[in-house]
C-alpha cells in the first residue's frame, strides 16, 4: 500500500472525503460540485479510482476511508525519505534545515519525540 500515489486534484478530493467522512456519495457530489466545480460523473469517476487504490470505500452509498489521511501522509514522506535520501531521516533533515531555519518550539518537539522513542 506503500506505492499509493496521488495527482493534486486527486489529494484535494481526497482531503474533501476524510474532513467530512463518513459522507453519503449524494452529499460528496454535492461537496465537489461547490468545491471542485465537478459534475456528478466526474465525482463517481475519481471516487471509484480511489476506491480501486484502496484509500476509500464506497458501501451502501456512504464513503469512508480504509486509511486515514495520518497514515497516508505517513506512508507518503517514508517512501520520499527512502527514495530521496536512502532511507536516511538524519540526511533529510539536514537537507530541510539547511534552507529553512527551525523554530525554538519546532526544535523542542524533535528533542521531546527523540526523548520518547529513547524512552520506548
Amino acid at each position: 500500500m506503500g506505492d499509493i500515489q496521488l495527482g493534486i486534484v486527486e489529494s484535494r478530493f481526497a482531503d474533501l472525503i476524510w474532513t467530512n467522512e463518513p459522507v453519503s456519495s449524494s452529499n460528496l457530489v454535492k461537496i465537489c460540485e461547490k468545491e471542485l466545480e465537478w459534475k456528478k460523473s466526474t465525482t463517481f469517476t475519481v471516487l471509484r479510482r480511489l476506491c480501486q487504490k484502496g484509500i476509500f470505500q464506497n458501501v451502501d452509498g456512504t464513503v469512508t476511508s480504509l486509511i486515514s489521511k495520518e497514515e497516508f501522509y505517513s506512508m507518503q514522506s517514508e517512501r520520499f525519505v527512502e527514495e530521496t535520501f536512502q532511507g536516511s531521516l538524519p540526511a533529510f533533515l539536514a537537507a530541510f534545515t539547511a534552507r529553512k531555519n527551525l523554530t525554538p518550539e519546532e526544535v523542542a518537539t524533535l528533542r521531546r519525540m527523540v526523548d520518547e522513542y529513547e524512552e520506548g
